[in-house]
């Protein structure tokens, strides 16, 4: 089966926000850092320590980060955003009152059209998630 799952990149802080994430939405985290990759000789003795690639499971829930930031560095905007449909009215406003915490609740939680319980929020590290629950 295809599938399309996000990946975030940071600047010094995936372990950080991965953690959060996990926190938040539960599952298995994996990190491998630059210092134990074949990478590791070839770049400065500082950076041995960021996350080249992390990965978040939990179920089909499949999210990944890195530290690995372009040289130009990064730029956060308003054009993507991590969407995550719930199973649960409970799971859906867990995951938004945790993942909002620290950050900002930009359209709360609430039933709307389409039939479905939808909101959406800026999570402390600056990214975009619009939750959704439809009954089923």
């Amino acid at each position: 089966m295809s599938a399309i799952h996000s990946y975030l990149t940071f600047n010094g802080n995936c372990r950080e926000a991965m953690t959060f994430y996990q926190q938040c939405l539960g599952g298995e985290l994996v990190f491998q850092t630059i210092g134990t990759s074949p990478l590791s000789e070839k770049l400065p003795k500082k950076m041995k320590d960021l996350i080249l690639h992390s990965t978040l499971t939990n179920g089909n829930l499949i999210l990944m980060g890195s530290d690995m930031a372009p040289e130009t560095g990064l730029t956060r905007g308003n054009a993507v955003s991590l969407v995550l449909n719930s199973g649960s009215k409970k799971e859906i406003k867990d995951w938004y009152k945790k993942l909002s915490a620290g950050g900002q609740a930009t359209h709360p939680l609430q039933p709307n059209f389409w039939g479905a319980l939808f909101g959406g929020l800026t999570d402390k590290f600056g990214n975009h998630w619009l939750l959704n629950y439809t009954k089923g």
